[in-house]
Parts: C-alpha cells; structure tokens; sequence
C-alpha cells in the first residue's frame, strides 16, 4: 500500500485518524481529527504533533517527546498498547481523548509512518474522577470511629464480585474490565446486576460505595 491510499482510507473513518513521521511531523489529518481538535488539515499538517497538542498522559508524560515510549516502540516494530492523553484543541479547553496505534511502511520508499486513530472519553475520565472522589469520601467515613453503620442485611458477594468493584474502584471502567477479566460486557452487565441486587444498590457507584462502607473491598 503506499501512502496516498493509506491517507485516503483514513480519510473514510469516523474517528479522528491522522499519521505522522517518527519525528512526530504531522503528514495527515482526516475531518474526524480535524472535529476533535479543531485544527483543519491545513493548520495541522507539517507541525509537530507534541506541540500541536501539548498532550500529556495521567503520570504527565508526553507521547510525541524524544524520548517517548511511543516512538521507541514504533522504531523497534513493537506492539503499542492504547493510551489515554489530555491534549489542548484549538479553542484552548483541554479533552481527554484514548488513542490506538497503527504502523505502516511505504512499500515504494520504505518510508516508515505512526498510524493514530482517536476518540474523545472526557466523560468517562470525569465519571472515574467522580467514582475516585465517592470512594475516597466513603473510606473516610468508614474510618470515623462515631460513625455508626447500620446496614440491612445483604447476600454474599462471590470473590469474582468482590474483584469487579474492586477493579470499579481502582478507577478502570467498564470496557477494560471485561477485557482484563476476559469476559463479554454483557457478562459483565449481568454481574453488576446481580451485584446490585445483593447489596441493595441501583448502579455501580452505589455497589462500589456500599461495598467499601462494609469493609468488602
């Protein structure tokens, strides 16, 4: 494949997909990129990705620095995970986007490319601050030793339940958990609902909640 039929297949994709070189140079920028971040093709291409976007990951390491994980990963041909960024767009707010990676060669000139294909999640970030927050919250107040707890009796949990709030709780959302656990979201689903129903709960927040206030987790 060479690069011209690369730029227009990436060009057909509803995400936010564009390529850059291993020098982080940007190279193509698709109308899904440029609804994300508000920058066109035109402000976007030839610019440095890292100082385009100024993102940085939860432990505040830049991606596209020169001593990234992500091109040092591409230059040895090794699989990259996806990642989780807060990048500036162009009206100056700051998104959380999570990112995959694709890399591809010219067949012609054997020039090597960085595929990014990215979408926003700025609200599942600010749902796992919030759960974060609640848990936090709750912790303190089992602690409190004239704080009396009187909760109504609930089934057991089964250790696989207990893993699933625990997984909550740790801020992972629900996607990564099915795929740590290797089970479907349906499955998944399922567990939460029969969670809920031991513990008296209406959704996962509350589970999570209640859980850490009986000492469960």
């Amino acid at each position: 494949m060479l690069e011209q039929e690369l730029f227009d297949l990436l060009s057909r994709t509803s995400d936010a997909a564009f390529a850059i070189t291993y020098l982080c140079e940007i190279c193509s920028w698709n109308k899904g990129a440029e609804r994300l971040f508000g920058y066109s093709a035109a402000d976007a291409i030839k610019k440095n990705c890292q100082s385009l976007l100024q993102a940085h990951g939860v432990l505040g390491n830049r991606p596209w620095s020169d001593d990234s994980g992500v091109r040092d990963s591409a230059v040895k041909h090794l699989a990259i995970p996806d990642f989780d960024l807060e990048v500036k767009i162009r009206s100056g707010r700051w998104i959380w986007v999570n990112v995959s990676t694709l890399l591809f060669e010219n067949s012609r000139n054997h020039r090597r490319l960085i595929i990014h294909l990215a979408r926003d999640i700025t609200i599942r970030k600010k749902s796992e601050g919030l759960l974060q927050k609640m848990m936090q919250i709750s912790r303190q107040l089992v602690s409190l030793p004239d704080v009396v707890i009187g909760p109504i009796p609930i089934s057991p949990l089964s250790d696989h339940e207990k893993s699933i709030l625990q997984l909550f709780s740790s801020g992972k959302n629900a996607a990564q958990i099915a795929r740590n656990l290797g089970i479907t979201p349906q499955t998944l689903r399922n567990h939460l609902h029969h969670i809920n129903q031991k513990l008296h709960t209406h959704n996962r927040l509350e589970a999570v909640t209640h859980a850490a206030q009986r000492k469960l987790l």
